[in-house]
C-alpha cells in the first residue's frame, strides 16, 4: 500500500503501566520510557491511499483518521505501536481495515479545519472531541534516545487475526516534528476506550506537516 499522513498532531498523557499492561493481548509488553507508559491521541488526514499498483481513487483514497494507541514490544523485542481504537470518516476503509488488517477501526464523524483543527464524533456517541493545535518550533528529525524519538519512530503496528498475534510494517522517512501547543484538546476518544486521565491535558505535544508512507502486508508476531 502506498499512503500519505498529512497535518498530524500527536498529544500524549502519561499512564500507568500495569493499567496498561492488563488491556495488551499475549505476547505483548508495554514499551515504557525512563520508566513512564504513555497513551496517545494521534490525529491526521490520510491521502492518496492505494494498492502500489493503482491508482488513488478520489471517493476512497482520502479520509481523516484519529487514533488512541500505546507503545509495546513482542517477545523478541520487536517495537511497534498497539491500537485501542481507530476513528475514520470512511465506511469502506473502515471494513477493509477491520476484514484485512484486524484493526479496531471505528466508523466516525469527522471534519479538518479551519486551519489546523480536527473534530471527530465516533458513531453512536454523543460527544464531539475537538482539536487545534499550532507548532511552536522548527520541525526537526527526532534524536534517537529522545522521548520524541521514542513516540514517533515507530515501524511496527500489532494486532490480532484469526486468533494469532500479526504485526504490520510500515515504512517512512523519519518524523520531522515540531513542539506544539494545543489550543483545543479532548479526552473523549480516551474515555470511549475505557480510559481516565482525570480531564488533565496533555503531558507532551507535537505535530507534523506530513509524510509518505509504504505499507505492507501482514506477518506472524514473535508471541
Amino acid at each position: 500500500m502506498r499512503q500519505h499522513w498529512d497535518d498530524l498532531f500527536f498529544l500524549h498523557w502519561e499512564y500507568d503501566v500495569a493499567a496498561l499492561q492488563a488491556r495488551l493481548p499475549a505476547g505483548l509488553t508495554v514499551d515504557t520510557f525512563a520508566g513512564k507508559a504513555h497513551l496517545g491521541v494521534v490525529g491526521f488526514r490520510m491521502n492518496a491511499v492505494r494498492p502500489a499498483f493503482l491508482p488513488a481513487l478520489p471517493w476512497l483514497s482520502s479520509f481523516n483518521e484519529l487514533n488512541v494507541r500505546t507503545y509495546v514490544r513482542d517477545t523478541a523485542g520487536e517495537p511497534g505501536v498497539w491500537f485501542f481504537s481507530l476513528d475514520c470518516d470512511r465506511a469502506p476503509a473502515v471494513a477493509i481495515a477491520r476484514a484485512f488488517f484486524g484493526l479496531p477501526y471505528e466508523h466516525a464523524a469527522m471534519s479538518f479545519g479551519p486551519g489546523l483543527a480536527q473534530s471527530c464524533r465516533r458513531r453512536g456517541e454523543a460527544e464531539t472531541a475537538r482539536y487545534a493545535w499550532s507548532a511552536t518550533s522548527a520541525p526537526q528529525a527526532t534524536t534517537p534516545g529522545s522521548l520524541e524519538f521514542h513516540l514517533a519512530e515507530r515501524y511496527s503496528f500489532f494486532s490480532r487475526q484469526a486468533g494469532r498475534l500479526v504485526r504490520g510494517q510500515v515504512h517512512h522517512a523519519p518524523y520531522e516534528l515540531s513542539q506544539a501547543i494545543s489550543t483545543d484538546w479532548s479526552d473523549l476518544p480516551l474515555r470511549w476506550d475505557g480510559f481516565d486521565v482525570g480531564g488533565r491535558a496533555p503531558d507532551v505535544a507535537h505535530c507534523c506537516q506530513g509524510v509518505a508512507i509504504e505499507a505492507f502486508s501482514l506477518v506472524p508476531a514473535h508471541a
